[in-house]
């Protein structure tokens, strides 16, 4: 198992902000934040697994061909390689922890089929 994640890490990006909580060789707790109106990459992964802990606000969640709102203390699983993204349609910030597990972690396992802020 490999983790290039450093808790405390961070960044920021054309949507919002993540902060790494905690990590381990197996796996990385992030915190993230999506401003109003914005939209992640539809993307998926090779070499890890997500889980997704809506904390604050509402999220509209693509999970393959589904389309899933959720609210604060709901969660959705996304499986390696399915393609997924979170958007936030209000006006006020969302967030959620997002709980990675896999052989792989890190920012280049990231495979960017859409992107509004021209990452494809």
């Amino acid at each position: 198992m490999a983790n290039s994640y450093q808790r405390g890490q961070s960044d920021v990006r054309p949507w919002g902000t993540w902060e790494v909580i905690d990590c381990g060789n197996e796996f990385c707790v992030k915190h993230i934040c999506v401003n109003a109106g914005g939209i992640l990459s539809l993307q998926s992964h090779n070499f890890r697994a997500e889980h997704w802990i809506i904390v604050k606000g509402t999220a509209v969640v693509t999970l393959g061909e589904q389309m899933l709102e959720k609210r604060a203390g709901e969660s959705v699983y996304i499986p390696l390689k399915t393609k997924h993204r979170i958007q936030n349609k209000t006006n006020a910030p969302m967030e959620f922890v997002e709980v990675q597990v896999g052989e792989n972690l890190d920012e280049n396992d990231i495979i960017r089929y859409e992107d509004m802020y021209g990452r494809v």
